[in-house]
């Protein structure tokens, strides 16, 4: 039987990024519950980021309200989110990734990348990319082993916090067949329930589903994949084609509600200005606008338009204020504005992966 070196999917996901890099600024910090997000202040609109393990074994979770994750850790340090900081990290990370032997790095974020590699041995190979990562950050990661992209993300989770693990066609059912469909990647709470009403409610149940009727509830392209995710399969190639961004967004968290369409329609024009400089940038036409109301007390509404392709910062503005038609005349307490440009020829090829924002 041939045991030689064969493709491997790594996922490399650092443990507690943001709070770790933190703790490197503030060594005194180590072992207490430490909480970034927003300014800092718990007393104002803000979200959490971040959490250490200490703050988490409390319950404190990303996207959980800063007043709730104070209440739940009173003696917790809150910071207040410091992005430039983190993207060095993060520049540093990838560039260590970027060195090792053979690697194909494919990055998903401040804190995570896939690695592809062809090696007899991947989980030697894992253990000295946490070594480089520590020796030149200081920081730690876990790493997951895959042979599918589905089954390297999966896999860190099981070898968190600093550990390595190993996911395959071999052990898939095993490890993952009895646990519920929303510990796979790209299943959440809306989607798990949805499942659930089609009797699936674990992982298992998802893979041997028939497929026709997760076509019915989810369609003809999402419902083969759901089944996919199941079973943990996909694609096995890492693609470290350079990321094009399909659009940019802004968002703000008001500290005090927007309560008349004047308020609504400044704060509004504010946005627009702010991501058509980043879409200027891009040099880009502008084919598409979103705009994200949430209202008081925490009712989110999304509209969206395709507009004809333009660059021009008025044209795009006229169009947002016409949007502003379809929103309700009442409290409001954050809002968000995306544009979605036209995509280089190669990216409408296939050629570029693209993530798009909220």
């Amino acid at each position: 039987m041939y045991t030689g070196p064969k493709a491997w999917v790594l996922h490399v996901d650092l443990d507690q990024f943001i709070a770790a890099v933190e703790i490197l600024r503030r060594p005194e910090l180590a072992g207490k519950p430490v909480i970034v997000g927003g300014r800092g202040d718990p007393t104002e609109r803000a979200v959490v980021s971040t959490a250490s393990y200490e703050a988490r074994a409390f319950g404190v979770g990303s996207g959980m309200p800063l007043r709730i994750a104070a209440r739940k850790v009173p003696d917790a340090v809150i910071l207040p989110v410091d992005a430039e900081t983190y993207t060095a990290a993060s520049h540093e990370v990838m560039a260590s990734l970027r060195e090792q032997p053979g690697a194909v790095v494919q990055v998903l974020g401040w804190d995570e990348a896939f690695v592809g590699i062809v090696e007899e041995d991947p989980e030697s190979y894992a253990r000295a990319i946490q070594r480089a990562i520590l020796e030149r950050t200081q920081l730690h990661c876990s790493v997951g082993i895959g042979d599918t992209l589905v089954r390297a993300k999966v896999a860190t989770g099981f070898g968190k916090p600093r550990g390595v693990f190993r996911l395959t066609a071999e052990n898939w059912s095993e490890v993952m067949g009895g646990l519920p469909t929303r510990e796979l990647w790209g299943v959440g709470p809306k989607v798990s329930r949805r499942l659930t009403t089609l009797g699936i409610t674990s992982v298992s149940d998802l893979a041997h589903a028939d497929v026709q009727d997760l076509v019915t509830e989810f369609g003809p392209k999402m419902g083969p994949w759901y089944q996919q995710l199941g079973r943990g399969e996909g694609a096995s190639v890492v693609d470290d084609t350079p990321w094009v961004a399909r659009g940019h967004s802004r968002e703000t968290t008001y500290q005090l509600d927007l309560m008349t369409p004047t308020e609504v329609a400044e704060q509004t024009r504010e946005l627009v200005n702010r991501v058509f400089e980043d879409v200027a940038a891009e040099g880009r036409p502008v084919i598409g606008i979103t705009l994200k109301v949430r209202y008081v007390p925490f009712t989110t509404k999304v509209f969206t338009r395709k507009i004809a392709e333009t660059q021009d910062r008025e044209a795009v503005l006229e169009r947002a204020m016409e949007l502003l038609k379809k929103v309700e005349d009442r409290p409001i307490r954050l809002l968000g504005f995306r544009a979605e440009m036209s995509m280089p020829a190669e990216a409408r090829e296939g050629h570029t992966p693209t993530r798009s924002g909220w």
